[in-house]
């Protein structure tokens, strides 16, 4: 797997096939391995980008915080390293807020949206404690009570086959590099406003049964955005792209096709 290194990190990262760029930006507590599927289909007709965010698989762990304008711009340096200067960009979760992010600071790059399983709203007071605890807690404990704990909320208990890869994920995740984010994610801004000023196609995908971000969250975003087309992947929680594959890069076929 390549790193680059840029401003005193080392990025890993997944760089395969030629074409139109499609950059894929993982959620928490991941890696860039939740894209697997995604890049062995779309690398035969695009060139696929899937970093390691900063604090998680082979990219370096700077421990305190790390707010989601610290990833956004990572991934610009990365992109400019890569000679990559117009791109779609997608992310799950916490990958499709830091997508949101990317757009607020550098819209110009950005060809077309890809909003997965992700929530525009800022973090409520409530939630923001909940996320300092939960990142006192993995840097305590670590990351495998936690893993047990969330799996079934992630991955739907009736999608067996793609809950040992996300399990495997969430425990070799570095405590420091997960807790970084978290309480960067604790403070970051309503991107509600940013999503009503897209001026680019965007694709909104959820998983049916996601408990983290259902599917009114999805059709909230749907709305704000001008041009945007909304996907509901069933039998799916909060991974669709692994549990329901098939149906995840259909939409995603389709959405490319169209931008």
């Amino acid at each position: 797997m390549p790193s680059a290194e840029i401003d005193g990190l080392t990025i890993g990262y997944e760089d395969r096939g030629t074409g139109p760029a499609l950059v894929l930006v993982h959620g928490h507590p991941f890696d860039r391995t939740m894209w697997q599927p995604q890049i062995d289909r779309f690398s035969a007709t695009h060139r696929v980008v899937a970093p390691d965010l900063r604090g998680y698989g082979a990219t370096t762990v700077v421990p305190g915080t790390t707010p989601l304008s610290t990833f956004a711009e990572d991934l610009a340096a990365l992109l400019d390293h890569l000679g990559i200067e117009e791109f779609i960009l997608g992310g799950l979760s916490m990958g499709g807020q830091i997508v949101m992010e990317c757009h607020r600071l550098f819209p110009g790059r950005i060809r077309g949206l890809v909003l997965a399983d992700t929530f525009p709203g800022a973090e409520t007071e409530e939630g923001k404690a909940g996320r300092r605890a939960l990142a006192d807690r993995l840097v305590r404990e670590g990351m495998k009570g936690y893993a047990d704990e969330v799996i079934d909320r992630m991955v739907a208990p009736y999608n067996t086959h793609a809950a040992p890869h996300v399990h495997r994920m969430m425990c070799a995740t570095d405590p420091e590099g997960a807790a970084a984010a978290l309480r960067g994610r604790a403070e970051r801004p309503d991107y509600k406003a940013v999503l009503r000023a897209v001026s680019v196609p965007a694709l909104v995908v959820v998983g049916r049964d996601d408990a983290y971000t259902p599917v009114a969250d999805a059709e909230s975003m749907h709305a704000l955005l001008p041009d945007s087309t909304l996907v509901v992947v069933e039998r799916a929680a909060h991974m669709p792209n692994l549990e329901r594959p098939e149906e995840f890069d259909a939409a995603l076929d389709a959405f490319l096709d169209s931008v």
